[in-house]
Formats: C-alpha cells, sequence, structure tokens
C-alpha cells in the first residue's frame, strides 16, 4: 500500500507542507477491505473513516418497501464514512459494503480526536473536507430535483467512470433513482449519441 496517495489527497483538500501532511497521516492504518465485506453495518456506530487508496465501497440501505437502495459510491481517492454516526457516534442507518478488493487507510474515532486536538493542520484539513463532503451531497439532492435521468447518468461517468466498471448496473440505477430498465435505455441512447 502506498501512502503517499493519502499524503497527496491530504495536500489536495488543505495545502499544508508534505512534513505536515506526513503528520496528519501517521494516525492512519493500513486496511485491506475484501470484496463484499462491510465496513459498516446498519444500526452500528461507524467508528472509522477510510480512505480509499483503490477499489469501490457502496453505501446503501433499505426503503419502506424493503427495496436496497444505493445512497453513495466511494470511489478511489475518497471517503467511506457516515459522516454523521462516526461525528457524533450515534448509530448508522446505512450499510457499508465493498465491491471490489480495497486498500485503505483507516483512522479511528479515537486517533481523529487526538489528530484534532494536537494537529492544528488537522483540524483545517477535515473541516476543509467536511465542507467538501456537504457539498458533494448537497450537489446529488439538487441534481435528483434538477436534473433528468440521462443528466445524471452522463454526470456520474464524467466525474466517476471507475463505478460504471465496478458496480452491478442495479446499484447504478438505483441510486440515479431509476428502474434497471430506464437505464438500460439511457444507457442504449448514450452509445447512440
Amino acid at each position: 500500500m502506498n501512502k503517499d496517495r493519502l499524503i497527496q489527497f491530504i495536500q489536495n483538500v488543505f495545502p499544508v507542507s508534505t512534513s505536515k501532511a506526513e503528520q496528519i497521516a501517521e494516525n492512519y492504518k493500513a486496511k485491506e477491505v475484501a470484496r463484499n465485506d462491510f465496513i459498516l453495518k446498519a444500526g452500528s456506530v461507524c467508528s472509522a473513516s477510510y480512505f480509499i487508496e483503490e477499489g469501490l465501497v457502496r453505501a446503501y440501505t433499505f426503503d419502506l418497501e424493503g427495496n436496497d437502495v444505493t445512497t453513495a459510491f466511494y470511489p478511489e481517492n475518497t471517503y467511506a464514512t457516515d459522516m454523521f454516526s462516526f461525528f457524533k457516534q450515534v448509530p448508522s442507518g446505512e450499510y457499508m459494503q465493498a465491491l471490489t478488493d480495497c486498500k485503505t487507510w483507516r483512522l479511528t474515532y479515537e486517533d481523529m480526536q487526538d489528530s484534532f486536538h494536537n494537529i492544528p493542520e488537522f483540524r483545517e484539513f477535515g473541516r476543509s473536507n467536511i465542507i467538501d463532503n456537504y457539498g458533494l451531497l448537497k450537489r446529488r439532492m439538487l441534481s435528483s430535483l434538477h436534473e433528468t435521468a440521462e443528466e445524471r447518468y452522463a454526470n456520474l461517468i464524467n466525474s466517476n467512470p471507475s463505478i460504471l466498471q465496478n458496480a452491478p448496473l442495479k446499484y447504478v440505477a438505483s441510486y440515479l433513482g431509476i428502474t434497471d430498465t430506464s437505464l438500460s435505455r439511457i444507457r442504449k441512447d448514450f452509445v447512440r449519441k
């Protein structure tokens, strides 16, 4: 595993010297997650945040009819974390499962607290990262209201092509808020264009 990817990510989110980025990265521990393994189950508290060096993680829940609904994908160079459960230390309403074998860097809640209290640059990195994640969540919410399914699909292809290469289409359809049949039609139309 290569901690340089994590260090580079830290510096991209919040510009700091390499030595400070290395200090921030010290509390992260290498963790390989096998395909289909869970890093979080609904009803349990999110006790760690995972920086995805390689692989793809899916978050999902079940709706009132018991349907499996994909709420997020976490590809390389993102964090797989239920932020609310992690920071508030309350039970999560989601599952997070590896769709591929993953190489991750795991930061426990306790190590996060230690870093917040002892590394001023970590506070700024954490704040910037939370703001970025809030922005992604807000954009996703607004896209479900303002964009067609075709536009959401095009945005997904352009922003995260690895998701379409590694996630079953039923999960992609669920994430886009459409049926499998609609996704098949959209994909065919997209190829024709």
